[in-house]
């Protein structure tokens, strides 16, 4: 055999062991193409039905924000009426109220006074250093105790 006959069967080996890698290769990334296919297949069979629960829940959603704003504007426009309502009961009868309170103070302040055979209340106190002595009371030195 010459050297040229050696060097193409060396070509051709490392060429067949070439190929056989190649295939291989291509054989595992079909494979993984045909796994990725099922995988988006089950994803997208599974998303379709949650997008639409998550479409009503949307939709639903709305709506209650749509009742409740209904709800809040009411709530605002009773508020309102309640504070007119209070305005006007207050400058209505608060006026003659606290006249008709002063005047029934004033009835019984002036036919209220003391009486000779009633005794008076208890005797009017002085506060003196902290505590609270009667003025009939004498005060004793703080140094000694009984």
């Amino acid at each position: 055999m010459s050297g040229g006959e050696v060097a193409g069967i060396l070509v051709a080996v490392f060429w067949a062991i070439l190929v056989s890698f190649l295939a291989v290769a291509l054989a595992r990334l079909a494979q993984t193409l045909r796994a990725t296919t099922r995988l988006v297949a089950d994803v997208t069979e599974q998303a379709v039905p949650l997008l639409a629960d998550a479409s009503a829940a949307v939709r639903s959603a709305q709506t209650q924000i749509d009742r409740v704003d209904a709800i809040a504007t009411d709530v605002q426009e009773v508020t309102s009426n309640a504070s007119a309502l209070s305005t006007t009961v207050a400058s209505t009868f608060g006026g003659p109220l606290v006249k008709v309170a002063a005047f029934g103070y004033g009835v019984r302040r002036a036919l209220g006074g003391r009486k000779d055979d009633v005794p008076a209340g208890e005797p009017r106190r002085t506060v003196i250093v902290g505590r609270t002595v009667s003025r009939r009371e004498k005060r004793k030195p703080r140094g000694k105790r009984d």
